[in-house]
């Protein structure tokens, strides 16, 4: 019976082995070899979706977790056929199956892929340090009051914070499936009232006697499902309540960002659309018919956008659009108003897919009386979730022209926000800024950091003793109390702890952690 059973083994590995290579056969015998390089098939082939990265600035492991990735976009899988689990379940799986994303078929030669893997393999290093802090971070922040909110959601799912005017408190939403809160708080940080919403809140505008909420969809967590919404709320008589809810926007694929302004000159605020999507996503905006309703136009028709600011950037009347694009072709874009309804797209910055960019702020540091652009950028919830000594905060001056060059840079690891704004009222612009990936074995101190400008693009970096009371995502600036001094609320988003983590933070975030805490200015 045993040689049996081995006979028959061999039998099926031949015919494996034969069925392989007859997919195989299948597969590339219509795919000559091209004959270039490992670099030159890997700079041909990559840099069609993003920028090429130089094997140098990820170790061999990570190569080995990030090819496959790669491979898939090129029709290369490795039991020869695509596998059913690159696609979500419904509506966003049909999504990325109809846009084509992965290929059924390779569009090179097994022996040119192999080049590429062999070319980023070998010219790896083996390992790649962490970056390390020349000076320490100073504790202690001069100009602000640590106080933490009595109500919290447990765990803290944090997914938007916003600070009210006029002393009338904060509001924050909850991404907790079947939770969806948006919560209101008194000025004293207690509970005022909560609202059960069928989406994830993103973003909080009040305009006049209304509200506009951004819904991401149904959870934070990626997608490519339209099931993101701008909805509108007319306020009611009591304070905070609201009544007779308006869908503005529908069907929005995973917006994270909506900014609100005339961009035809008739009179009436316009929308900008930053649908991140995943696979899939667009940049869009939506004209206002005078009547609240929207026609879509399409600025750019690719995943990603995460933050849009409405300038006036060549100072000819027209409302401009500012854009940071952060998925695979990450780069800040300048759509220049045409007039009519027509824009023109101008690539202002391009950065390496690595960068994971988070968000960009316009403001005048130089005193020049042109915007320059603030840049953040450290995003790791992907296949290379090392430290990477480039991320952090980027100061691009403007030369008058939208032409921008890098004046400064700050190492933070992690970062997501950061906000500009004069906190010490010295007359100089300071940054606020949070990091959702900070090294907390090393420096978690640097999950929250205020940049003091001293001068001349300098600045002293400072945190605070609490600052690992949370996991920070999200971060607003106002002047929460009207003394007219700039306020600052942190979010904090735990989904579950962080793998390897030794510091013991996790279990502190999921127990009794913070949904939001407050940086109280007391300049004033």
């Amino acid at each position: 019976m045993r040689p049996f059973i081995s006979f028959c083994t061999i039998l099926l590995l031949l015919s494996a082995c034969t069925a392989k290579q007859q997919t195989e056969k299948t597969e590339f015998s219509d795919l000559p070899v091209s004959g270039l390089s490992g670099k030159q098939l890997a700079v041909a082939h990559c840099s069609r979706c993003h920028a090429f990265v130089d094997p140098g600035l990820l170790a061999k492991t990570n190569w080995r977790d990030v090819l496959p990735a790669m491979g898939h976009r090129m029709g290369i899988y490795r039991n020869g056929a695509r596998p059913d689990s690159l696609f979500d379940e419904g509506e966003s799986g049909s999504v990325v199956r109809e846009a084509d994303i992965f290929p059924e078929k390779p569009i090179l030669a097994r022996e040119d892929w192999r080049k590429i893997e062999a070319y980023f393999i070998e010219n790896a290093p083996d390992t790649i340090l962490p970056p390390i802090r020349r000076t320490p971070i100073r504790m202690g922040l001069t100009h602000f009051k640590y106080r933490e909110a009595s109500f919290s959601n447990r765990p803290a799912l944090t997914s938007m914070v916003k600070i009210l005017p006029d002393n009338r408190g904060i509001v924050f939403g909850d991404g907790k499936p079947r939770r969806n809160n948006l919560t209101f708080l008194t000025p004293d940080l207690k509970e005022r009232y909560s609202m059960r919403l069928a989406t994830t809140p993103i973003q909080f505008d009040e305009k006049a006697n209304e509200l506009y909420l951004t819904t991401i969809g149904k959870g934070v967590f990626p997608t490519d499902a339209a099931n993101g919404s701008l909805v509108r709320l007319q306020k009611s008589g009591s304070e905070p309540g609201y009544q007779s809810e308006t869908l503005a926007i529908p069907n929005l694929r995973r917006p994270v960002c909506m900014t609100y302004g005339d961009l035809t000159k008739d009179g009436f605020d316009d929308v900008v659309s930053c649908e991140f999507g995943n696979q899939t996503g667009q940049l869009a905006w939506y004209e206002n018919d005078k009547k609240g309703r929207y026609t879509k136009h399409i600025l750019r028709e690719k995943p990603g956008a995460i933050t849009a600011i409405i300038k006036d950037a060549n100072r000819d009347g027209l409302p401009d659009i500012y854009v940071l694009m952060a998925q695979g072709d990450e780069g800040v874009f300048l759509y220049e108003n045409q007039g009519a309804g027509q824009f023109k797209e101008k690539r202002l910055l391009t950065f390496l897919p690595l960068n994971g960019s988070q968000h960009i702020e316009l403001a005048d540091f130089n005193k020049d009386g042109f915007e320059d652009i603030v840049y953040v950028c450290g995003d790791n919830a992907d296949k290379t979730p090392i430290l990477k000594k480039y991320h952090g905060i980027y100061i691009f001056l403007n030369d008058g022209k939208s032409n921008f060059k890098q004046a400064y840079f700050y190492q933070l690891n992690g970062a997501y926000k950061a906000i500009v704004r004069d906190y010490d009222l010295d007359g100089d612009l300071d940054i606020a800024a949070i990091s959702f990936f900070p090294d907390y074995l090393r420096y978690p101190a640097e999950s929250f950091i205020y940049l003091e400008n001293k001068g001349k693009l300098t600045f002293e970096d400072y945190s605070f003793p609490e600052a690992t009371r949370g996991r920070w995502v999200v971060m607003d600036a106002g002047d929460m109390d009207a003394d007219g001094d700039i306020d600052l609320v942190l979010g904090s988003f735990v989904y579950f702890i962080p793998q390897g983590d030794t510091t013991g933070l996790g279990k502190k975030w999921l127990s009794d952690g913070p949904s939001i805490v407050v940086l109280e200015n007391t300049s004033r």
